[in-house]
């Protein structure tokens, strides 16, 4: 089989975003197992070789997919010319480089939803910089689901072998209790058993997180379990799904970890990004820079692939050459197995 082309956004051109994807593509690994292809400017990735370190490489600046070399040593830029280095300041937010953000995932979103790539792979935007630009979203997540016209999709964070898909992200602590009702729940189960078998879980075992403490101890912590959650499985159960549930929130992560799981359903936002964060994300003390930081960002639901850096812009490190890749690296394998197995 041809190995998949893989469209990556070079994310905020005053992030961290140019400077990890030219690390990332700097491993003669990454090009036996993929094509990738760069979203963005050249003048931009051209400054980052600098950053990173890495000018025995080359920029090969493109206008459409098919003109791409794929070769290790040669990285292929798809040129966007929306920003030039000199509208850039490194580690400011502004709505310039927001608009530029913006340009290259509406771009990679086209190129999948046409074929011309197999997976989309994300680096970081900031939300404010693309909302300065005029772009009222709240993040990636909801720019794929508009601009693929999806309307039943969630958020799956993975790090290892530990994965967790929300029934709602980007919204507040009030309004997400409000949407865990049974058919959401439901939802998110189906989305959960179709990911794990898209990357080649035949059986999966999902845990389902209850949204109270102790998921409710009955109803005397509240009734969002009994009236809502339980239904769900139960659905679920019904249409032949493995599912546990509703499992404690301060114990589903930790049974996560030892393997009783393949999928946790969290309920918000912080209750699976925490937990994957402090898997992710590790800090050296000593050291007091963070030895790792990664995690994988995956939007379940849509009709093309997208996976992501489970990360911010970090600002405050770009264009400084210390940012790591790992997150970036993870998101390109993890976007390499679910275009296989499709």
């Amino acid at each position: 089989m041809a190995k998949p082309i893989i469209g990556i956004t070079m994310g905020d051109p005053a992030s961290i975003g140019p400077e990890i994807s030219v690390k990332a593509l700097g491993d003669p690994v990454v090009y036996e197992t993929c094509r990738p292809i760069i979203i963005g400017e050249k003048c931009i990735m051209e400054k980052a070789l600098k950053v990173a370190g890495r000018e025995d490489l080359s920029i090969n600046s493109v206008s459409s997919v098919s003109q791409a070399r794929f070769i290790y040593g040669i990285i292929d830029v798809l040129e966007m010319g929306v920003v030039q280095l000199s509208d850039i300041t490194p580690g400011k937010i502004s709505a310039k480089t927001g608009e530029a953000a913006f340009r290259y995932v509406e771009k990679v979103i086209d190129l999948a939803m046409k074929g011309d790539v197999d997976a989309t792979v994300t680096n970081a935007l900031s939300k404010e910089a693309i909302n300065l630009a005029g772009h009222d979203y709240a993040g990636h997540t909801e720019i794929y689901a508009t601009l693929t016209n999806t309307a039943k999709y969630s958020m799956m964070l993975a790090h290892d072998d530990i994965r967790v898909v929300h029934v709602s992200t980007h919204v507040s602590l009030r309004r997400a209790c409000d949407l865990v009702t049974r058919e959401r729940v439901l939802e998110v189960i189906q989305l959960a058993d179709r990911a794990c078998k898209s990357l080649g879980i035949a059986a999966p075992k999902i845990a389902v997180a209850g949204l109270n403490p102790h998921s409710g101890e009955s109803g005397i912590f509240g009734t969002e379990e009994i009236e809502e959650i339980i239904p769900a499985i139960e659905d679920a159960r019904g249409q032949g799904m493995i599912v546990e549930g509703p499992v404690p929130p301060d114990t589903v992560f930790p049974k996560a970890r030892g393997g009783w799981y393949d999928i946790v359903v969290a309920m918000y936002h912080d209750q699976g990004h925490i937990a994957l964060k402090l898997e992710g994300f590790v800090y050296d003390r000593e050291k007091q820079a963070w030895a790792a930081v990664a995690g994988v960002n995956i939007t379940l639901g849509l009709p093309i692939i997208r996976a992501s850096v489970d990360h911010g812009t970090a600002m405050g490190k770009a264009y400084k050459g210390t940012a790591s890749a790992l997150s970036l690296v993870n998101a390109i394998e993890y976007a390499i197995r679910f275009a296989e197995n499709r």
